[in-house]
């Protein structure tokens, strides 16, 4: 009997297709599940969804979420965008993509931003969650409560940047609300998004996604996602005239297949939305099963995740002191019965009240003067009064010489003068405390009308103040926009 040989070639071929269909096969079994979501960014009405809510690796979608709240710790003074970030050991060994950055390293915070906005680098993204939130298991509770009060309903976060970990899950509608709160939340820093390339600190950083943004008509982000668990992931943004299209897709084969179903969803899109609609907002977070929180200097804490919450409620008095010699107890007034107001009562009344605004606004007297004619006859001096002596031997003129001793007080301010302001927050740009204070100023123009608005700056950001005030003005006012549960505090001449 004949042994045929098989021939090398032959044999060669037999056991590639053996090796493609116990091992290729299986992966493509266990690729990652496709779903899509399309909205109207205007209106938030849906347009197109598939698969929508089931629960998937995001990837780096997830540094949407890490951004977001960096510039929200950013608009709350919590951090500035020119921090020095000293970069952990355990951001420095996160997986690629990354920057680069060393343990030990002090970076600006900008430049991390532009790193995970543009070339999505997780270790970057994880710097900014611990100089944020203190530590990247804190800054993962701060993202899950940010996600749950925006309605994210099926997303759950584990880390900053969006590497494959057990839990780590969101969904294409989840993402896609995402998308839209950067866009209408923080429209100042959307811009990152579309940069093909960024400058990070000395090293230039090129943008993950620019040939999406390079070949389709009108798109300005926002974010791509990969890894194995995942697939290729994408939530994209596109304007066309006054039509906005927010489009997410999750399990994308390939770059190119990703962006062609990226490209054929916004197209759809385009043609289902009308070409006028109003553009609603989304509400921005309430972060309801936070504490509250009445804040009276104007600057939100240090710490990851703490919401402030400005309360109208009093919690301490705001009378001013007592006088030196005062006792708190209540002066006790014998009512008694109206008196009959007649017209001369009434004239010396007006006199008497033109008399006490003079006095008001010259508290010291200079120079003596004829006394004026009235039909009010003045009271008596005080028999103790210490008068200044008068030197008359010029005819031409009249000069006062003051008597060095006793010293004479001849009318004791309560109000400190006008060298009381007050602070009504801490604000992140000098831009925003002006604003703040033009605002202020129109809506309390009762006690502000004549006070001089006033940025100072400190290391922590710009004070607004309101100054050239009296103390119990200041007072007044604090009360005042403290009952509109608006900030405010007095501050006072050494201040």
């Amino acid at each position: 009997m004949k042994v045929r040989r098989i021939q090398p070639a032959r044999f060669g071929l037999f056991v590639f297709v053996a090796l493609w269909m116990l091992v290729v096969l299986p992966l493509s079994a266990l690729a990652a599940p496709y779903a899509a979501y399309v909205i109207d960014a205007r209106t938030g009405e849906v347009l197109h969804e598939h698969n929508s809510n089931a629960r998937l690796h995001p990837a780096s979608l997830t540094k949407m979420m890490t951004l977001y709240i960096t510039f929200e710790a950013v608009k709350k003074g919590e951090i500035t965008m020119d921090t020095m970030v000293t970069v952990s050991k355990n951001a420095a060994s996160e997986e690629p993509s990354k920057l680069g950055l060393r343990p030990g390293q002090k970076i600006k915070l900008r430049y991390l931003v532009r790193a995970a906005a543009v070339k999505s680098a997780n270790d970057a993204a994880t710097a900014i969650g611990e100089a944020i939130g203190g530590s990247e298991a804190a800054f993962a509770r701060r993202m899950n409560r940010t996600a749950k009060a925006m309605g994210m309903t099926r997303t759950t976060f584990k880390n900053a940047n969006g590497l494959t970990e057990a839990g780590h899950l969101s969904t294409a509608h989840d993402m896609t609300i995402l998308g839209r709160h950067l866009l209408y939340d923080y429209p100042e820093y959307y811009n990152l998004f579309s940069r093909t390339s960024a400058d990070a600190g000395g090293k230039t950083v090129y943008h993950t996604n620019r040939r999406f943004l390079a070949s389709y008509k009108g798109a300005d982000g926002i974010k791509t996602g990969y890894t194995r668990a995942a697939g290729f992931n994408l939530t994209a943004s596109a304007q066309r005239g006054n039509e906005r299209i927010i489009a997410t897709v999750f399990g994308g084969k390939s770059t190119a297949s990703r962006n062609a179903k990226v490209a054929e969803l916004l197209d759809l899109g385009f043609r289902r939305s009308p070409s006028n609609a109003p553009v609603r907002k989304p509400a921005s977070p309430s972060y309801t099963d936070e504490p509250v929180v009445v804040a009276g200097n104007g600057q939100a804490p240090q710490g990851a995740g703490k919401t402030i919450r400005v309360t109208g409620a009093v919690t301490r008095s705001l009378r001013p002191s007592l006088r030196p010699g005062e006792t708190g107890q209540p002066v006790l007034v014998a009512q008694a019965p109206p008196p009959i107001v007649t017209p001369d009562d009434i004239s010396a009344a007006l006199v008497e009240a033109q008399a006490a605004s003079l006095a008001d606004a010259k508290p010291t007297v200079a120079h003596k003067t004829a006394p004026k004619s009235t039909s009010v006859r003045p009271e008596p001096r005080p028999e103790d009064l210490v008068l200044a002596s008068v030197d008359t031997s010029s005819a031409a003129t009249t000069s006062i010489v003051e008597t060095p001793e006793p010293e004479v007080v001849t009318r004791l301010s309560t109000s400190g003068g006008r060298h009381w302001g007050v602070n009504v927050g801490r604000f992140p740009s000098r831009y925003q405390a002006e604003k703040v204070l033009l605002k202020t100023a129109l809506t309390e123009m009762a006690t502000l009308d004549g006070a001089l608005r006033k940025v100072v700056r400190r290391p922590q950001g710009f004070d607004a103040h309101f100054v050239g005030m009296t103390r119990d003005t200041a007072d007044l006012a604090c009360r005042r926009l403290q009952a509109r549960n608006m900030t405010c505090f007095m501050v006072g001449p050494a201040s």
